[in-house]
């Protein structure tokens, strides 16, 4: 805070509620109080930052806990800008990385844009956020602009990021590309004159050094930033991410499959999954299961509708508590016969081989409710595939 001023006890408590299971820096409840009161006597609403970089063309769940963030500076009046990562996103974030990332080209980062704003639009009102690509800025930058940029920081400084160090002492390589990209992304908050930036957990160097970057080019009261905890995927120990499929919960995901899979969360997560990821109140003293169809329901019909969600409970408690086939079991006919690791690949029930056969080590596979040891099994006839606990298909001849 640069002045000294009494906050009104309003603005405290939607500091509070704002920031409720986030960190926010600097100078906490009270700094965010301060940028709060100041909007509303000079009629300023803030400027919330979000950039996305899409390097991928969904969106999951763990997005959704700074969705909702969002949504709530958006019903005070404030303005969410987005911002679409047409440089940064060719780059790729560094943070947590072990190795260099692939660059995308320019028509993968519009098209996974333009799926990642169809998706927000289930929680965020994007047709009143403002929406800008920072390839306009940044892809017009000199060498000499370029350079400034880079001046305002160190390489000492980069190398205090646990990411870059980490792989410099293990000797992998580290491209003088990557340094540049929290600098682009600090660049970003000069440009949209961000007052607060969003980001997870792990984007606390990114976004401090949007700070820095602000102040180096003039702005003498920089962003706030609010660094969201990560939700880990259905193991309850990995954070979700669409690195590992199988425990990440997409936006764009089945209904079955999302009640399904949240149905499959430790009950340690569930007051987590309750407070970032629905408005409903964890109760402790309720059967954990009956806890847990309420968070699966209300979550599957945020996003995918409330018929959809009722279909869903009902499919799991016919076929997962009641041990029953699904009524919807899909058909797939066959021509001919085909080895049992290559049909689950074809039917998508695995991504790989290696994933087939381990998922039938595992006692994962079953044939006519009957779970099957053997990797060379060769279907020829009509029978009933079960891949896990929801994937279900009938294979006709």
């Amino acid at each position: 805070m640069t002045e000294k001023i009494e906050i009104k006890e309003e603005f405290i408590k939607q500091a509070q509620k704002l920031s409720e299971g986030i960190e926010v820096l600097p100078n906490g409840i009270k700094g965010l109080a301060y940028k709060l009161q100041k909007a509303h006597e000079t009629n300023k609403p803030l400027r919330v930052k979000l950039g996305l970089d899409p390097t991928r063309p969904d969106l999951h769940l763990g997005h959704t806990v700074v969705m909702r963030k969002l949504k709530q500076f958006q019903e005070l009046g404030h303005q969410v800008v987005l911002i679409v990562g047409g440089a940064t996103a060719m780059i790729g974030d560094p943070s947590g990385k072990s190795e260099t990332r692939p660059a995308l080209t320019k028509e993968q980062v519009e098209e996974n844009a333009k799926s990642y704003f169809d998706q927000m639009s289930k929680v965020v009102d994007v047709t009143k956020a403002e929406v800008v690509n920072n390839a306009d800025w940044l892809h017009k930058m000199t060498f000499v602009d370029m350079l400034k940029l880079s001046s305002s920081t160190t390489v000492a400084q980069l190398m205090v990021r646990e990411d870059f160090a980490k792989r410099y002492q293990e000797g992998r390589p580290i491209s003088v590309v990557e340094f540049f990209y929290p600098l682009m992304q600090g660049y970003d908050s000069v440009e949209v004159k961000a007052d607060i930036e969003f980001g997870g957990s792990d984007q606390r160097f990114n976004l401090l050094m949007g700070r820095d970057v602000q102040m180096f080019y003039g702005i003498d009261d920089p962003q706030m930033i609010m660094l969201l905890p990560l939700i880990e995927g259905t193991d309850g120990v990995v954070k979700m991410s669409k690195t590992y499929p199988e425990h990440c919960i997409s936006l764009t995901e089945d209904p079955k499959n999302m009640y399904g899979k949240l149905m499959s969360i430790p009950d340690s997560l569930m007051p987590k999954y309750y407070t970032l990821l629905t408005d409903l109140t964890y109760n402790p003293t309720n059967n954990p299961r009956d806890e847990k169809m309420r968070l699966a329901y209300e979550i599957t019909k945020m996003y995918t509708g409330e018929e959809n969600a009722k279909m869903a409970q009902d499919n799991f408690v016919n076929v997962i508590q009641n041990k029953g086939v699904p009524s919807d079991i899909k058909e797939y006919k066959k021509e001919n016969a085909t080895n049992i690791l290559d049909l689950l690949v074809e039917l998508n029930f695995t991504q790989s081989k290696g994933e087939a056969k381990r998922l039938i080590q595992g006692g994962g596979v079953k044939i006519n409710g009957e779970k099957i040891s053997d990797m060379t099994t060769i279907i020829d006839k009509e029978i009933i595939l079960q891949a896990g606990k929801r994937n279900y298909a009938k294979i006709v001849f």
